[in-house]
């Protein structure tokens, strides 16, 4: 559940008309581990809003085509998706500029009614898989509704994912943040954040003091993206580290904790354990930042393994 946009990217410093290659894609911060995980073979829906433009018909062909249900995308008459620019530096670093203030998704996701109807369709799933960014879009009316619709959901069975993924430009205050994300982590079976975000809202001192909070709050599974330190994975049998795997070049950073995130699920949802699953995360995030934008093409996907 979340919100896609339209993705412009170019080399960072390259701002005349006479070198500025551009590329012309797409992402989203849930998007894209929803590729990700139908990629690997979970069936998987996106939940979100688009316009009736020739852009939206185009990201919904795109999204089929990728083998994602989309049922659950509203649409909007007078709205349009969102567009955001990414500059990558040498070292693969990426920054953002958005355009989003008039979305398609942010209105559906900031009206109160629409999110309530939500309930129902969503409790036909297994999985709810949702970030910060996803929690920005809701209103303040609207958040309490979602509330209530995950309070059905979980009396419905329906487990949620979480991956923090901290963005303060979405956020009138870190404390709005803050208290957003405490009222939904009653709800979560596994939570999947970044350290550096969790640093920067929580002023976590390592992984390990992150995931401990976490499961302090109750989450059963926890595991913290440490970057080229790995991920710290902590649920009811283990508590440890898996070793990032080495990447000789790094064209850009975009996506890789996303694609972790729909390894990690996929492994799981196979019967993996949780170390063998954090392994199979580092696989497919090594891969995509070889690549630039937020999705590496189907043609590079690899072969995920699950380690025995």
């Amino acid at each position: 559940m979340g919100e896609c946009m339209l993705e412009i990217s170019h080399p960072l410093g390259a701002l005349s008309a006479r070198d500025m290659a551009c590329r012309f894609s797409y992402g989203g911060d849930t998007l894209n581990t929803a590729v990700y995980l139908a990629r690997l073979g979970v069936e998987s829906a996106y939940v979100t809003a688009l316009g009736q433009d020739t852009y939206s018909a185009w990201l919904l062909a795109e999204w089929q085509a990728e083998g994602l249900a989309i049922d659950l995308v509203d649409r909007s008459r007078d709205l349009l998706p969102g567009l955001y620019m990414i500059q990558t530096d040498a070292q693969g670093e990426r920054s953002f500029q958005y355009w989003r203030s008039q979305s398609a998704a942010r209105a559906f996701f900031g009206d109160a009614s629409q999110v309530a109807r939500l309930a129902k369709p969503l409790a036909q799933l297994d999985w709810l898989y949702l970030s910060g960014i996803s929690l920005s879009l809701f209103s303040d009316l609207s958040f309490a509704a979602f509330l209530q619709v995950l309070t059905e959901l979980q009396a419905c069975g329906v487990k949620i994912a979480f991956d923090g993924n901290y963005r303060p430009k979405n956020w009138p205050a870190a404390d709005h943040a803050k208290t957003r994300y405490a009222s939904i982590l009653g709800y979560c079976a596994l939570v999947l954040p970044s350290l550096d975000d969790e640093k920067l809202l929580f002023g976590d001192s390592s992984a390990e003091h992150c995931a401990l909070r976490y499961r302090d709050l109750g989450v059963a599974e926890v595991v913290i993206k440490a970057g080229l330190q790995g991920a710290y994975v902590v649920s009811a049998d283990v508590a440890a580290w898996v070793a990032a795997l080495p990447v000789a070049r790094v064209i850009d950073s975009t996506g890789a904790g996303d694609a972790f995130n729909a390894a990690y699920l996929a492994a799981r949802l196979s019967g993996a354990g949780a170390l063998a699953s954090a392994a199979c995360g580092h696989q497919l995030a090594a891969q995509v930042i070889q690549y630039a934008g937020a999705i590496m093409p189907a043609a590079a996907m690899p072969v995920v393994v699950v380690a025995p």
